[in-house]
């Protein structure tokens, strides 16, 4: 992401937060940070921790299409990691996103890529056999396939500038980027200039 866009100084929301782990990476690299997410329990835990890392993070209780509302154009980069997956329509949260960033802008998503690999890998392995997620975390119909999220983007004023591959690392809950998109992706897209 950070090879994209600048942090320091830029106004940056979060969507689909959770407990606030990227909205404190973010924060740490100087970004002016809101976090929104509709579980007001993941938020409070988002809250407690900036807290106790003396970390300034605007965190919300709004979805996006509802910010996007209020606060169009008005972000110089959102993120929406690991979300689109579990949400019943991907495409207005893809819209919404495309509507809170400021011409320029840059938008990133991550989310897991629909065929038969990241079904074995993401349902089978990680939920089934290695129970690093709860059974039913994932349903593999709500995966999308870059070329889908593409579309959907483009529709919205968005033009898809990179994607690569992240590799989870369960033996130090990390991701790292690979130039294989088959199972997990980050997508980078900017918003059309005005």
């Amino acid at each position: 992401m950070r090879e994209h866009a600048e942090l320091a100084g830029r106004t940056v929301v979060d969507v689909g937060c959770g407990g606030g782990i990227l909205s404190e990476s973010m924060a740490m690299a100087n970004a002016n940070v809101t976090g929104i997410d509709l579980a007001d329990a993941s938020l409070k835990v988002a809250r407690l921790h900036a807290l106790e890392s003396g970390l300034s993070i605007d965190y919300r209780l709004i979805s996006a299409e509802r910010l996007a509302t209020e606060s169009a154009g008005q972000f110089d980069v959102v993120t929406c990691m690991e979300m689109l997956e579990h949400v019943p329509d991907p495409a207005p949260v893809i819209h919404a996103c495309a509507e809170l960033v400021k011409p320029g802008g840059w938008v990133f998503f991550s989310t897991i890529n629909r065929n038969l690999k990241s079904f074995l890998l993401a349902i089978v392995g990680a939920e089934h056999v290695l129970r690093l997620l709860p059974k039913g975390t994932h349903d593999y119909a709500k995966f999308l396939r870059p070329a889908e999220i593409s579309s959907m983007a483009r529709a919205s004023g968005l033009e898809t500038m990179d994607i690569a591959g992240l590799e989870f690392r369960p033996w130090n809950q990390t991701f790292r980027a690979t130039s294989d998109p088959s199972v997990n992706y980050l997508m980078a897209l900017r918003r059309n200039p005005a």
